[in-house]
């Protein structure tokens, strides 16, 4: 590979249809699309300061870098994408990409960052803003924390170990989602989903699994939310008592106790679902 160390790149796509590269310790400043239509580049200890660093490019390495706030829109069209022990200042990252893994990222301002992205592996990473990876498909997260609304809307085979998600209205219209050992608190989680699968998690979530189509939670723990549970089929085990539940379709529920339980026979059967309470 062709090594390129400490320079200070600027002007529009300055390294543009660069292959093979490994560049060191050099700050790409004012000018678009530095590298784009690039293929096998790795990145390391680089600056990213100006838009959109990576579009239609294959193969890319960054790590121990930072993409500034304006190095916005900054890799989207882009497939096998690694970025390690990397600060992402900038919004909109990540954009129709195809094989995107994340090691010990953050991400402050993920405003409508992964969007319509396939193949994504998030790792240690945090992030923070609204809209984010919305229309996803086929996504691991471990140890990912978000704080942000509308989160993963459309998003199809996600599966999450040990993360926290601080996002209202997240998961809606998504499907084939399985979360464990996570924690979960904003409103209306996962309306209009079908196959979600909660296992030793915490919600918290004012008419928090409605309009599901086969809600599974196993050993979960479901405090301060009401009216939960309307108009989803549910197999539902929970450890701690539910505030209130209103008009599930049918299957099954586990509680210690339910304060408030509204089944109105005019709307649903309630002889399809089972109700167990200690």
């Amino acid at each position: 590979m062709e090594h390129i160390d400490q320079q200070f790149l600027t002007g529009e796509r300055a390294l543009f249809r660069g292959k093979d590269l490994l560049i060191t310790n050099t700050v790409f400043d004012d000018g678009e699309s530095p590298l784009k239509h690039s293929e096998n580049i790795v990145a390391d200890g680089c600056l990213f300061r100006w838009k959109y660093p990576f579009w239609y490019s294959k193969n890319i390495e960054i790590k121990n870098s930072v993409l500034f706030e304006m190095a916005r829109a900054g890799i989207w069209y882009t497939d096998n994408v690694l970025v390690k022990d990397t600060m992402i200042e900038a919004p909109k990252e990540f954009r129709k990409c195809n094989g995107v893994t994340l090691e010990n990222v953050s991400i402050p301002n993920a405003a409508e960052t992964f969007w319509n992205c396939n193949n994504v592996t998030l790792d240690k990473v945090t992030a923070k803003g609204d809209y984010f990876a919305m229309g996803c498909v086929d996504v691991k997260l471990k140890d990912f924390e978000l704080y942000g609304n509308y989160s993963f809307d459309g998003a199809k085979n996600v599966e999450a170990d040990n993360c926290k998600f601080l996002s209202k209205d997240c998961f809606w219209n998504a499907e084939n989602i399985v979360i464990r050992n996570s924690f979960i608190s904003g409103e209306y989680f996962g309306w209009n989903s079908k196959n979600i699968t909660l296992i030793d998690c915490t919600v918290e979530s004012l008419q928090g699994m409605c309009f599901i189509e086969n809600l599974v939670m196993k050993n979960c723990k479901i405090i301060n939310t009401t009216l939960a549970f309307e108009y989803s089929t549910v197999d539902v085990e929970c450890t701690t008592k539910i505030d209130s539940v209103k008009n599930p379709i049918s299957g099954v529920i586990k509680a210690p106790a339910i304060d408030e339980l509204i089944l109105e026979a005019d709307l649903i059967d309630p002889s399809k679902t089972t109700i167990t309470t200690n």
